[in-house]
């Protein structure tokens, strides 16, 4: 069956991650028979100079009616300065909200070939392999009554409203829960239960989950000392389930326990696995046009979305392959490269559809 990529580029490096990323799907369909049809839209900054909205009509069209989307990045200084509503982000949340997806997984990976790179000692952080699952579309992000207003005192005050219901608590329970019985069957719950309420309910109803999941050891932690524990101690994690400001904060964090924030994927799923595959950097637009971006979370976000939106997790394995290879290989980009040396974006490229193609 052909599946349906949108493909979306975005801003900044967005435009040449995804010039890479072409080439490997390009590699995919010439050489292990992925059938795809592959759309290319535009969004965020790219989206508003096209229509003069960050998510046009047409882009939200195109991606309703995919399988997959294959996101690059967005934002930039030119557009800092328009109306909230406007700016390129808002495309990405406004995306996010209408086709609800809500689950987002994003894994930490060392890759041994890059434990010196990370700024925790090796014996810390050699052989991490965890997964952030972040509620997506509810919370803090998204709630309402939000704003800016000036009260009778003549002070201004934002306010801005966290709230979940117990269905977005039970769906993305279930969405760690089932992650974690892939994998080590360890999950850890972080809220902020001593000082909020709706973290007592997050609490009550991920326990109320946990028990169609015998199998699945349960834990929960603060997220301060999450936060603390994954620079402390990271390596005690399996899988992490929270809200949607915790798990952006705390996605980060783990993010550069692997050394680079360029070498990670994510995955935003709704219910029936239909995702948005994104590199987790931003736009880097001080890199942007200069060959200097590192494709390899763009290149593991095509494997994300074979495995868990196309059915195809062999060809998934093989592109994981492809990049170990090319780092086994000793080809750096320069946001990993320890001694200087180091290859442009096209060249990196150029050598994982190599690496792929000797695997054919």
């Amino acid at each position: 069956m052909t599946s349906k990529i949108a493909v979306l580029p975005g801003d900044g490096i967005g435009q040449e991650i995804i010039r890479e990323a072409h080439k490997v799907l390009q590699c995919l369909q010439d050489d292990f028979g992925l059938q795809a049809e592959i759309e290319e839209a535009a969004v965020g900054g790219a989206g508003y100079d096209q229509s003069g909205k960050p998510l046009p009509d047409e882009t939200l069209a195109l991606c309703e009616a995919a399988d997959a989307i294959l996101f690059g990045a967005i934002g930039g200084p030119e557009y800092d300065q328009l109306p909230r509503e406007l700016r390129p982000e808002r495309g990405l949340l406004q995306l996010r909200s209408a086709l609800t997806l809500f689950s987002n997984l994003r894994p930490a990976i060392l890759y041994p070939q890059l434990a010196d790179a990370s700024s925790l000692k090796k014996e810390l952080v050699s052989g991490l392999d965890l997964m952030i699952v972040r509620e997506l579309t509810g919370g803090i992000y998204f709630g309402e009554p939000r704003g800016i207003e000036k009260r009778d005192d003549g002070q201004r005050v934002g306010f801005n409203t966290l709230v979940y219901s117990e269905s977005e608590i039970e769906r993305i329970a279930r969405s760690a829960f089932d992650t974690a019985m892939a994998r080590s069957k360890k999950l850890c719950s972080v809220d902020k239960a001593n000082v909020l309420e709706v973290s007592e309910l997050w609490r009550e109803v991920v326990e109320q989950v946990g028990k169609d999941y015998p199998e699945v050891e349960l834990t929960h932690m603060y997220v301060d000392n999450a936060s603390m524990q994954l620079v402390r101690a990271p390596k005690q994690f399996d899988v992490i389930v929270t809200t949607n400001m915790f798990g952006d904060i705390l996605s980060d964090t783990a993010a550069m326990l692997t050394g680079s924030i360029g070498m990670l994927p994510s995955a935003s799923l709704d219910a029936d696995g239909k995702g948005l595959y994104e590199p987790i950097h931003g736009s880097a637009p001080d890199i942007a046009g200069k060959n200097m971006a590192n494709p390899m979370a763009t290149v593991l976000s095509i494997a994300m979305m074979l495995r868990y939106s196309l059915g195809q997790p062999q060809l998934a394995d093989q592109v994981e392959a492809a990049i170990g290879s090319v780092l086994d290989a000793g080809h750096r980009t320069a946001d990993i490269a320890e001694s200087g040396n180091s290859i442009g974006t096209v060249e990196m490229g150029d050598a994982i559809v190599s690496a792929l193609r000797a695997n054919v």
